[in-house]
């Protein structure tokens, strides 16, 4: 029987701005263990309210945790034993919730899709509705919640050193992948012993693209399962959900990125049915969605949609 962990929202449990296979893991759990873990917005003292609550949790992180390569608060990592260089770790992604009173969004100095047509720097805070389950901004337009993790990972390679967390790459990360919400189902090769599992970034909502360079920046807490794969071997990141396969494409070019994440899913078709690789591409071409995952974190995202009803 699995059993159920959960990990404090505290800075020894957590890293700021990079992702580094020398971390010492917090937690080591067995395959098909359930943890829970927390997360705060990304970015420092300067994204703070002058008139809305700070957490203490969240402020001991931040007056604590050394700062590295990247804005990002990460959780983790957890060891998964067993795990192995070549296996897969699949992450199931049982629950995400808001966890905090309000968010924030920003228009930073050369960051986002459009940097030179928005230099009037700003950033908004909007409140937290958890009744209504939305977020008011300033002007009074709710928008309903949607929250996940911008970044879930494996560890990188030992040989990549210290990752800022800024970045996507083959072992996942900052993707910003907003499908990536409750219910669905990440798979992430694994490249160190245990695997060590990372989670963090929390965002309340997003859109495809995150043109201005944030989501709704915000706490969140997520229950995951985690288990170790052996019989699935994986060199890039992958995920489904009840309905549809889903995968990734993650390239500086955005066409590339869209290269890869079609690539991806004529691969996994074709594993999961008889169909030739012409055949997939073409039900690719008829059925499949690309759609811009992020366009602002370095490696551009492009994820493909294709509904497990046609397989």
């Amino acid at each position: 029987m699995s059993r159920r962990f959960e990990i404090p929202a505290t800075p020894e449990n957590m890293v700021l701005g990079y992702l580094d296979s020398t971390t010492p893991p917090v937690l080591e759990v067995a395959s098909g263990d359930v943890v829970t873990l927390h997360s705060f917005p990304a970015g420092g003292k300067e994204t703070l309210p002058d008139n809305l609550p700070v957490p203490a949790d969240y402020m001991a992180a931040l007056d604590t945790l050394p700062q590295g390569p990247g804005p990002h608060f990460i959780t983790g990592p957890v060891y998964v034993q067993g795990a192995k260089p070549g296996d897969t770790l699949q992450v199931d992604i049982l629950d995400v919730k808001v966890r905090q009173d309000w968010g924030f969004v920003s228009i930073l100095p050369l960051l986002g899709t459009l940097p030179d047509e928005f230099t009037d720097y700003e950033t908004i805070h909007p409140v937290v509705d958890h009744v209504k389950n939305v977020c008011v901004m300033p002007w009074g337009t709710e928008i309903p919640l949607d929250p996940f993790f911008g970044i879930i990972a494996t560890a990188p390679p030992p040989a990549w050193g210290r990752c800022g967390s800024p970045v996507p790459r083959a072992f996942g990360g900052n993707m910003d992948n907003k499908e990536l919400r409750a219910g669905t189902t990440l798979y992430l090769p694994v490249f160190n012993e245990g695997a060590l599992f990372f989670a963090g970034d929390g965002h309340g909502v997003q859109g495809d693209g995150e043109v201005c360079i944030t989501a709704l920046e915000t706490g969140v807490t997520g229950t995951f399962r985690l288990t170790l794969r052996k019989d699935m071997q994986l060199d890039w990141p992958f995920a489904e959900s009840a309905t549809h396969l889903m995968s990734i494409g993650l390239d500086e070019d955005l066409d590339d990125a869209a290269k890869q994440a079609t690539r991806e899913m004529v691969k996994h078709v074709c594993e999961r049915t008889n169909l030739s690789r012409n055949q997939a591409y073409m039900l690719c071409s008829l059925a499949g969605n690309l759609r811009v995952t992020q366009m602002v974190d370095g490696n551009k995202g492009v994820h493909m949609l294709l509904a497990k009803s046609l397989l």
